[in-house]
């Protein structure tokens, strides 16, 4: 497990088929060392602050072994951070990773915290209006960490398990959870259970089984 490429972007101006979108969503690759705070890797940001970024989405993960089947979908092979991830992976998925699994990347400590949720600006910067939806059928949504001890990380770095999160409520399971949450109370309180859960799906659960 490791992070095959390092990639790190700030806030632009866009411009696709005559539309323009201010978006941190381009991101160019880094060999590093790059410092990791609390806000994720030094030299990112986001422009959309109340769907991207923070504590709890410091650090976007994005699957590589996913890109081919992406390639497959649309004719064409993906360049660098296709999917706005700062971290593309190399072994892990959203079948084998937990919500509340801690890595070792670098010299950094970092905690799975929910699934990413694809969205408009995804389909955008990919000028495919249906990707979203995709996306959501695939399952192939990539990951959120938080930073729980700062450090320096590069790309080749080993992603080392520190810790499984005991309840084992895998990426997957987690954004199945979530998507069924006004159905499925059982499953929304086994994940309310997850510590490292982040604070935004948090409070949305706490409603639904309020």
């Amino acid at each position: 497990m490791k992070i095959l490429a390092l990639q790190i972007g700030m806030p632009e101006r866009v411009a696709v088929d005559g539309q323009v979108k201010v978006t941190g969503f381009r991101k160019r690759p880094v060999a590093g060392p790059v410092h990791l705070g609390p806000a994720g890797p030094v030299g990112n940001d986001v422009a959309d602050t109340k769907h991207h970024g923070g504590r709890d989405k410091a650090i976007c993960c994005y699957p590589h072994e996913h890109y081919a089947y992406w390639a497959t979908r649309i004719g064409h092979p993906l360049g660098p951070a296709a999917f706005g991830e700062n971290f593309t992976t190399e072994g892990l998925s959203e079948e084998t990773v937990h919500l509340g699994d801690r890595f070792r990347a670098g010299s950094a400590v970092v905690e799975v915290t929910q699934p990413r949720q694809p969205c408009s600006t995804l389909a955008f910067i990919w000028d495919r209006k249906g990707l979203v939806k995709e996306v959501e059928e695939s399952g192939f949504t990539g990951f959120y960490l938080r930073v729980v001890a700062e450090g320096e990380v590069a790309a080749d770095d080993e992603l080392v398990l520190l810790a499984a999160d005991p309840a084992m409520i895998t990426v997957a399971e987690a954004y199945r959870i979530h998507r069924a949450r006004n159905h499925d109370p059982q499953g929304v309180r086994r994940l309310l259970a997850v510590a490292a859960l982040s604070a935004a799906w948090r409070t949305e659960l706490e409603k639904s089984v309020a």
